[in-house]
């Protein structure tokens, strides 16, 4: 199996996790779909979510994949007028992945992220590994060291 950037970034800080591999190939590679494809609560499995402020600024949410970002909550709590997400033909550009494969961890750069507060109440998280057909699981407390998260409600309630 190949590594990907988020891969070898954990492994270089020695922070444990699972790689749990699906079929990328088919069509449903939206949250929801990936999280019965793995065998996993969709509770625990967590999309990455990323934005642009009327700044310009970048922000990554990364949110249970049954659930929908709220960008009100999202603007205030980065000091934003406005965010919008980006759209999938820039994703690539600003975090070096794909949609469907994007990893909040090992972007091109690191930015301001935030993992939704419901996460404090699992054990493990899952988020994308860094391509399609690839979660990793982890410490929901080593995914916010490595991305220097902070947890906030950022979900439509």
């Amino acid at each position: 199996m190949k590594k990907t950037n988020a891969m070898r970034i954990l492994d270089q800080k020695k922070i444990h996790y699972n790689v749990i591999t699906y079929d990328g190939q088919l069509d449903k590679i939206d949250g929801i779909s990936v999280a019965h494809q793995i065998g996993k609560d969709p509770q625990s499995v967590y999309k990455t979510l990323v934005t642009q402020g009327k700044s310009g600024n970048i922000y990554v949410f990364v949110i249970p994949v049954e659930q929908e970002l709220d960008l009100k909550k999202a603007a205030r709590l980065t000091n934003e007028k406005k965010i919008e997400m980006v759209p999938v033909k820039d994703i690539q550009k600003f975090t070096g992945y794909i949609r469907g494969g994007c990893s909040p961890i090992g972007m091109k750069n690191l930015y301001p992220t935030f993992i939704e507060a419901s996460a404090s109440q699992l054990q493990h998280i899952v988020v994308s590994g860094g391509k399609i057909g690839m979660q990793i699981e982890l410490c929901l407390k080593d995914l916010q060291s490595v991305t220097e998260a902070k947890l906030h409600e950022v979900i439509k309630k």
